[in-house]
């Protein structure tokens, strides 16, 4: 039985206009803050571990499966809203579609994912993992920002809003109920 269920997005990465977003890693600063975590009281329950494809989302599972000696699972569908349609945007131009993914997520903004695709991506997936026989204790999830507002919005029965998304910087986490059916912890920053 889980105890509860954990959704860790990464903290800070290493932004680098000519490398595809989904292959940034994390900066010196994001391991530092992600090591911290790894071996702090809310992490040692975690007897099970999952995290996307993306780099800098393997690079933080993988310093919490030293940490806790679990081995993540990789798991594609935990990846972030598909942007790859515009790719590297400068922060004030991401900012603004952000926005717009928020705002409207129903449209396919600038050919992003559509947020209630990404939405009902994340939910199917952490409701598979959850799903999945596992020792007791807690599952940690790391995964990504924008569809951690999206599953934030579900847990909470709103519609889709991007005042759920995580405070500024990255590497923030809640805890939730592995039946889905209760609201999420205010989110907390590690």
């Amino acid at each position: 039985m889980t105890d509860r269920a954990i959704f860790l997005t990464h903290a800070e990465v290493q932004i680098d206009p000519d490398v595809p977003v989904p292959d940034w890693g994390l900066s010196e600063q994001g391991r530092t803050r992600h090591a911290r975590f790894a071996t702090s009281d809310d992490c040692a329950p975690v007897t099970m571990l999952f995290c996307s494809d993306e780099r800098k989302a393997r690079d933080g599972a993988e310093i919490t499966s030293k940490a806790i000696g679990v081995a993540p699972v990789i798991r594609p569908l935990l990846g972030e809203n598909d942007r790859s349609a515009t790719g590297y945007l400068p922060k004030l131009e991401f900012e603004a579609m952000a926005d717009a993914f928020f705002a409207r997520p129903d449209e396919a903004v600038n050919g992003w994912e559509r947020a209630c695709d990404a939405q009902a991506r994340i939910v199917a997936a952490v409701a598979e993992a959850l799903a999945e026989p596992r020792p007791e204790g807690d599952v940690l999830f790391v995964s990504h920002g924008g569809v951690s507002a999206l599953l934030r919005c579900h847990l909470l029965g709103i519609p889709i809003t991007r005042a759920q998304d995580q405070p500024a910087g990255g590497g923030c986490w809640f805890s939730f109920a592995p039946d889905l059916t209760s609201p999420p912890t205010e989110w907390r920053v590690i």
